[in-house]
């Protein structure tokens, strides 16, 4: 006679069409699930005699040994330096890291959330991408300990790791202005970003200190990538011709940026004035090398898993909020005003 197989949570979520994580949930008693699917749920787990061994799961949630890792651009150095960060501080504590990206996808992102969450990680780190739902997020996570970092993210009590974008993006523009340029571009990212309108706001900031009023046309958005950047570097001049400085959302905004430049002929540095946001490490061996605000992303992937440690070791304690430092790197990319003549007519 064949013994007959154990029913798994595989087999309950896919008689419900929900993900694994929600039945884990159900199982769990999490209040995170919607009234209608629990009832949907309990009724399969009812219908194929579903065993749960709470023992075994506490086990295992117990002496999990890994952290997922969720970030929203694999392409940018800067999350590369920051992931080796995460991954050098949670292997000091015996845990090794699972890494997932989402390319600025929210729909991505919640895929690799229940996925990830299949492994039971001890907790999670995410940078969330572009347009995420808090809610949404909440609803898959659970319970499951989460630091978010950078971006702000609605929806529930978690630690968030924060960057001062706002005083950053001010000490740039504050530096282009003593330098004598006056038509400042904000360039790059998308103003619901959270750390963009951050970003933003301290240019503007800036700006309105010095008497002078930002231009609509003088706030380009576009993708926090290079390629991005540089396609968007003629729409810079055509809505502007009289510009002399960017402060550019990003270091890889930046570079790209530096690349449309030269392809117009226009040298950085001595024909237009650039400044970042990250102090990547290309950005000292870039031609001319970037002024840019040093936030030393290796040393904020350590501090997020540190956190997220924490918060396993104790998961009652109140949210943790940090904002973590910048500072202005001064080098060749800041040149002085180069003022087009018209600016004197």
């Amino acid at each position: 006679m064949t013994r007959q197989k154990p029913v798994t949570v595989n087999d309950i979520a896919r008689a419900c069409d929900v993900s694994r994580a929600t039945v884990s949930l159900v199982l769990r008693r999490s209040p995170l699930v919607n009234v209608d699917t629990r009832a949907r749920v309990e009724a399969e787990l009812k219908r194929q005699h579903y065993v749960y061994n709470r023992a075994a799961a506490n086990l295992r949630r117990r002496t999990s040994s890994s952290v997922a890792l969720v970030i929203n651009d694999l392409s940018n150095p800067f999350f590369a330096e920051f992931a080796a960060g995460v991954d050098e501080a949670l292997g000091a504590e015996g845990y090794v890291t699972l890494l997932g990206s989402t390319n600025e996808s929210p729909e991505r992102q919640q895929a690799v959330l229940d996925s990830l969450l299949e492994h039971g990680p001890a907790g999670i780190i995410l940078s969330p991408a572009e347009h995420s739902d808090g809610e949404a997020v909440r609803r898959v996570v659970g319970i499951t300990p989460l630091l978010v970092f950078n971006r702000a993210l609605a929806g529930g009590d978690w630690d968030f790791l924060a960057l001062e974008n706002e005083r950053g993006a001010r000490l740039a523009t504050e530096h282009l202005l003593s330098l004598g340029h006056r038509r400042i571009a904000f360039f790059g990212g998308h103003g619901d970003s959270s750390s963009c309108r951050q970003r933003r706001q301290g240019y503007i900031d800036a700006m309105s200190a010095a008497g002078i009023r930002p231009d609509a046309n003088w706030l380009v958005e576009c993708a926090p990538t290079r390629v991005a950047a540089a396609h968007e570097t003629g729409a810079l001049f055509e809505r502007d011709p009289l510009l002399t400085a960017a402060v550019c959302y990003n270091d890889n905004v930046a570079l790209g940026l530096m690349l449309g430049l030269q392809a117009r002929g226009t040298r950085p540095g001595t024909d237009f004035a650039i400044t970042g946001f990250d102090d990547i490490p290309e950005a000292a061996l870039s031609t001319p090398p970037l002024t840019t605000l040093s936030v030393d992303p290796r040393e904020r992937g350590r501090q997020a898993a540190q956190l997220l440690l924490q918060r396993v070791q104790s998961p009652d304690e109140a949210p943790c909020n940090l904002v973590a430092p910048v500072t202005l790197v001064v080098r060749g990319s800041s040149g002085g005003a180069h003022v087009p003549k018209a600016d004197h007519a």
